[in-house]
């Protein structure tokens, strides 16, 4: 384990991270040298956040905004409001940033907050009121040219609007860069939303047309149901694929001829779950990792494929959706079993591939189409998801090794470079 004096023996999400950087260190020749800068993140921050409650008692939250790395440009991540938000897990998706902004070769390094809290426990005003206390705890840390948070679990654009807001005030000008995933009104940009769900769809289709799977007919299994599953459901319905399964917090639901996607989609947004759906059958929430499938999509929370859902696991093909879905010994046993898995650090790099469009567009002031963002994401995307490939074959290890060795190699040279100050 990483001696840092924070993290315990317990936080798996932390060492997740530590055991896949180790496991690239072979592929790094010289590199390897400089590969502990990569296991300890470049500053921690945390902080108290106490709020004043709409019956006028005063409750206090815990905070955290994690700076993985700096070494290609300013932090990059988004915040995450959640009542399990711990500081490993909040570190572990700093890291994840890291790696995800080399892979698509973007000037970001990485960075990741959080709030633990449930927020569909605030009112309206207690939620605008923690947030702007958080913002104001860690002001100093966050800045366009410094870290630029973006929305996560729990988190939306209106979540920014209000930080964007606050750090604005403290500065005494408007500050439109400070975050990423705005209204487009507020300086955000058009295709932000869908971008992270369009990017596991675009990537999904690259890796199966090299793998020979057809997606007209294919089963598909979608986990989370959000912003990310959902789009990428929806584009995978409308490639012609079926959609046999969901699930998400609310329950698992089966139909083997196929879910109704749209109806799905409405029914969530009403529902907020998919659970009552009339369209589908309700199974068993661990039946549903070895019900008949080609492609999985996990889209909800970290550490979702252990070691003993990877055995039953009737997959082709894993699109990681959601970051860190997988732990290192599943990983090792889906390989085994030749399931293909196109890792989180590439999957779902459209949601920051489209932050660092809406950044770019914020600092110039000169807005694309939401036709523009999506072929330059398209395009990005294609050519991150087939460099990853040809690194697999090239060293014949899994995606998701060649995905470390080729986001260590840029950031690690970059690292190199700059050499460490004082000399």
């Amino acid at each position: 384990m990483e001696n840092l004096s924070y993290i315990q023996a317990n936080d798996k999400a932390w060492l997740t991270v530590i055991e896949q950087i180790d496991r690239v260190a072979p592929y790094l020749e010289d590199l390897k040298d400089h590969l502990d800068v990569l296991k300890r993140p470049k500053r921690v921050l945390v902080v108290d956040v106490p709020v004043v409650m709409d019956d006028g008692s005063i409750k206090h939250f815990e905070g955290y905004r994690v700076q993985h790395s700096v070494i290609r440009g300013p932090g990059k991540g988004g915040i995450r409001y959640h009542p399990d938000v711990n500081l490993s897990e909040v570190m572990a998706l700093s890291a994840w940033m890291t790696i995800k902004s080399a892979v698509l070769n973007l000037p970001f390094g990485g960075a990741k907050g959080g709030v633990r809290v449930n927020p569909q426990e605030l009112s309206i005003d207690e939620l605008e009121r923690l947030t702007r206390r958080y913002t104001s705890e860690i002001s100093d840390s966050i800045g366009p040219q410094k870290d630029i948070p973006a929305p996560d679990v729990g988190t939306n654009q209106q979540v920014m609007a209000w930080i964007m807001d606050t750090y604005s005030t403290g500065q005494g000008h408007t500050v439109t860069g400070v975050v990423t995933g705005k209204p487009v009104h507020l300086g955000g940009s058009l295709g932000r939303v869908k971008a992270t769900g369009r990017g596991v769809f675009v990537t999904g289709r690259e890796i199966a047309e090299k793998m020979g799977l057809p997606l007209e007919g294919a089963k598909v299994a979608v986990q989370g149901l959000g912003n990310v599953g959902g789009e990428a459901a929806r584009l995978f319905d409308k490639a012609g694929s079926i959609v046999v399964s969901v699930q998400d917090h609310t329950g698992t639901i089966y139909n083997p001829e196929g879910l109704n996607i749209a109806d799905l989609l409405a029914h969530v947004a009403k529902h907020h779950g998919v659970a009552g759906f009339e369209g589908a059958q309700v199974i068993n929430d661990e039946d549903f990792w070895s019900i008949d499938m080609d492609i999985f999509i996990p889209a909800a929370l970290e550490g979702q494929i252990t070691v003993e859902r990877a055995k039953v696991l009737k997959a082709k093909l894993v699109l990681e959706g959601a970051n860190g879905p997988t732990y290192p010994e599943a990983d090792d046993i889906l390989s085994l079993r030749n399931i293909v898995v196109v890792p989180d650090v590439v999957c779902n790099a459209g949601g920051v591939t489209v932050s660092y469009f809406e950044w770019v567009q914020d600092i110039a002031s000169y807005f694309w189409s939401e036709e523009e963002i999506n072929e330059k994401l398209d395009r990005l995307m294609i050519l991150a998801v087939n460099d990853v490939w040809k690194m697999a074959a090239e060293h014949e290890c899994t995606m998701r090794t060649a995905a470390y060795i080729l986001a260590c190699r840029r950031i690690l040279v970059a690292r190199k470079e700059r050499g460490v100050f004082p000399g």
